[in-house]
């Protein structure tokens, strides 16, 4: 039952992470070619996208971890879908502004935040602790090939029916992933009510579990100077493969699409090299690597060479991160016990995506008093310093990551004894799906 209900969680990422690939091309050229939003407004519009991660990244670990996740996970999906499919709708109105662009964005952003957290919490529930590697390099699989087909799709879509239109398919992408995430069996048991616990001291425990570990630590604060630095690209990309490469829509798509080919050779190779490199050295090793290429982005100019520059770039780019990815996800799943999975991926989402806005208003400004290639060049410079907390850490001298501390185990070996007549159940034949799902 286990590979079949990972079966159905992977093909809602899939269309789920399709549909949001279409929108990264489709929604910030709703703002520059129907809205002639500036380069400023797209800044915005990004920032508006990931600022949920500030303000309410830190609570949603705490709320995640008092209820169910399937379901919270397909809540988010529909509040998704229905979202995205206001903009179309106010399109056809005549009454499609960039404010409404904005709060699409953010209430995007926030369902977003809840079901990130919700679904890497759930992983392990699927799958077992030494099948996490493989499983989250399937999930980055899915997640590398929606960025590779997605953009060039939304592009071809932008330039047939309209930006406004080619959100359509966000919209039904979530819808997709709500109805697969329902066609999971395997049970899921409320999580027993904390006796006297609030929703600061269970904050509290998760912000303590991070900022306990030291190799958490320095992987949240490389993690966040590197997405400090994607947001700038994020916000700065569209306008500047527009407006100075020249680039039409079709076109566009087709660049980010090549561009994600390195993301997609990523995850299929990440458990290879995290086997024979070992997992801290492909931590470090992946950006150490991948991140001088960044300077590519700077260098593109008008015309066809600009935009194969661009895409190499952030191809080999993509290649790393998605490696990084894959090997520190897995390792934050199997230290950190069940009870706190919640809290601990919402805190590191809090410090690690905290900055996309935050990186998303920079290169706006950037970008609008100085132009996007000085944009991208100041972005550029930033992921050549993405491996320093690395490089000063422990991590440097380490070739695989230590598994869970000794009163982590114990909470893992209570969390088991309390699984045991659940997996006998399932043992049992017991794969009735909840009739209704409740949080």
């Amino acid at each position: 039952m286990r590979s079949r209900d990972f079966r159905m969680l992977l093909a809602g990422a899939a269309t789920g992470q399709f549909g949001a690939q279409v929108t990264l091309v489709a929604l910030p050229l709703v703002a520059v070619l129907e809205l002639d939003a500036s380069a400023f407004q797209v800044g915005l519009l990004t920032a508006a996208e990931t600022a949920a991660f500030l303000l309410v990244g830190l609570p949603a670990g705490a709320l995640t971890d008092r209820v169910r996740k399937r379901p919270l996970m397909i809540r988010a999906d529909l509040v998704r879908a229905v979202a995205m499919a206001s903009v179309p709708a106010a399109a056809l109105a005549h009454l499609l502004t960039m404010a409404h662009l904005y709060v699409v964005a953010l209430v995007t952003g926030v369902a977003t935040v809840f079901f990130d957290v919700a679904h890497q919490s759930y992983l392990p529930q699927i799958l077992p602790r030494e099948q996490l590697v493989a499983g989250n390099g399937a999930l980055e699989t899915v997640r590398s090939t929606s960025q590779v087909t997605g953009p060039g799709i939304g592009g071809g879509l932008v330039q047939l029916v309209g930006a406004h239109l080619a959100v359509l398919a966000d919209a039904v992408g979530y819808a997709l992933s709500a109805l697969f995430l329902l066609r999971i069996r395997q049970p899921e048991p409320a999580p027993p009510p904390a006796a006297g616990s609030s929703l600061r001291k269970e904050i509290g425990e998760g912000v303590r579990f991070v900022f306990g570990h030291p190799l958490l630590r320095v992987i949240a604060f490389t993690t966040g100077l590197a997405n400090l630095c994607a947001a700038v690209l994020m916000a700065t990309q569209t306008v500047h493969l527009i407006r100075v490469v020249g680039l039409g829509p079709g076109a566009l798509g087709l660049v980010l699409s090549a561009s994600a080919v390195g993301g997609l050779l990523g995850a299929l190779g990440a458990g290879r090299l995290a086997r024979r490199l070992g997992q801290a050295r492909v931590i470090l090793l992946s950006v150490l690597v991948t991140g001088p290429f960044a300077v590519l982005w700077p260098l593109s100019g008008h015309g066809a060479l600009g935009a194969v520059l661009f895409a190499a770039g952030s191809a080999v780019v993509s290649f790393g991160a998605v490696v990084y990815n894959v090997a520190q996800v897995s390792f934050r799943q199997g230290l950190c016990p069940p009870r706190l999975l919640g809290r601990m991926n919402a805190t590191l989402r809090f410090l690690m995506w905290g900055t996309l806005p935050l990186g998303a208003l920079l290169g706006g400004f950037l970008a609008q008093s100085f132009g996007p290639r000085t944009a991208l060049a100041c972005c550029a410079a930033g992921f050549l310093t993405v491996p320093l907390p690395l490089l000063l850490s422990p991590l440097r001298r380490m070739r695989d990551l230590p598994g869970p501390r000794d009163d982590d185990a114990e909470d893992d070996a209570r969390d088991d004894a309390q699984e045991a007549p659940l997996q006998d159940a399932r043992a049992d034949g017991d794969e009735r799906p909840a009739i209704t799902p409740t949080a």
